[in-house]
C-alpha cells in the first residue's frame, strides 16, 4: 500500500474524511462560518477532538487555490493506494460477485472524481489507474467525490495490461466502452465477475488494450452528439450493470 499526502476542500469531502478514519492534520475553517453542513463538521471535529484554526477566506482561497472551498480546507495524510492482486484475491475469497473499473488514462480530475462517486454507489470493488498520465487523487478529485475517494480502493498499476492479465487470470471478464464495435451494452451478460474499461476523454481506450479485452461494449446515442461525457457514460455502464445484477 503506497499513500500521499495532499489538502482537500469542501465540507461534505471533508466529513467524509474523517468518517472514512481518515488522518486529518489540521483544519482551516473560514471565520464567521455558518450553516447545518457547518455544524456538522464542528460536531465531527470536536467528538474526534481534530486540531483547527479559524482563519480568513483569503487563506482558504490560497490553501484551495482559488477553487470552491465552502469554506473548508484540511490537510490529509495519507489517501491510500491498494495492490491489486491482494484486491481481487480478497474479493473472490468473500464471495461477491467482482467489478473491478479501469481507468485507462483518463486525465480530467472532474471526471475522475465523479466517476469515483458513482463507482462507489454502484457496489464497484476497486478503480484501477495507470502510474503514469492519470488524472491524479488530488483535493478536486477528492471534493468532485463527494469524498467517496475515501470509501472505494484505488489501486495504481505500471500499466493497464498488468491488471488485465491479473483479472483474466482469475477468471473475470473484461468489457471495454468503446463505440469500435456493434455490440450495445445490453447484450452484454454483467452478472458474471467483470471488470469495466473506460478510455480517456480524447482518444479512448488504447487498442492495444482493445486487443485484450473478452468484449467490447456501446451505449446506443440516437442524438447528433457523437459521443458521451466519459463519467456520464461510465455511470450509464455501472447502472446497467447493477439492473443485471438486481434483476
Amino acid at each position: 500500500m503506497t499513500t500521499e499526502t495532499t489538502n482537500i476542500f469542501g465540507i461534505r469531502a471533508i466529513i467524509e474524511a474523517i468518517e472514512s478514519g481518515s488522518t486529518i492534520n489540521k483544519i482551516y475553517l473560514q471565520k464567521g462560518l455558518r450553516g447545518e453542513l457547518f455544524y456538522e463538521l464542528n460536531k465531527l471535529i470536536k467528538t474526534k477532538s481534530l486540531t483547527t484554526s479559524m482563519v480568513p477566506v483569503e487563506k482558504l482561497d490560497r490553501l484551495s487555490k482559488n477553487s470552491n472551498h465552502q469554506g473548508a480546507v484540511a490537510q490529509i495524510s495519507p489517501v491510500e493506494f491498494h495492490d491489486l492482486e491482494t484486491l481481487i484475491e480478497q474479493t473472490v475469497a468473500s464471495g461477491a460477485t467482482p467489478l473491478f473499473l479501469l481507468l485507462d488514462q483518463l486525465s480530467d480530475v472532474r471526471n475522475f472524481g465523479a466517476i469515483i462517486r458513482t463507482a462507489e454507489c454502484t457496489g464497484v470493488h476497486a478503480i484501477i489507474i495507470q502510474k503514469n498520465g492519470s488524472a491524479p487523487v488530488n483535493a478536486e478529485t477528492i471534493k468532485t467525490s463527494a469524498g467517496a475517494a475515501f470509501k472505494i480502493p484505488i489501486c495504481k498499476v505500471d500499466h493497464i495490461k498488468d491488471a488485465l492479465f491479473l483479472l483474466q487470470a482469475s477468471d473475470i471478464k473484461t468489457v471495454a466502452a468503446t463505440e469500435k464495435t456493434e455490440d450495445v451494452v445490453y447484450d452484454i451478460e454483467l452478472n458474471q465477475p467483470i471488470a469495466i474499461v473506460m478510455g480517456s476523454e480524447h482518444r479512448g481506450i488504447n487498442p492495444s488494450i482493445l486487443k485484450m479485452v473478452d468484449y467490447k461494449a456501446k451505449l446506443p446515442l440516437l442524438g447528433e452528439i457523437a459521443s458521451l461525457n466519459v463519467s456520464v457514460a461510465c455511470g450509464a455502464l455501472l447502472y446497467e450493470t447493477v439492473r443485471q445484477r438486481l434483476s
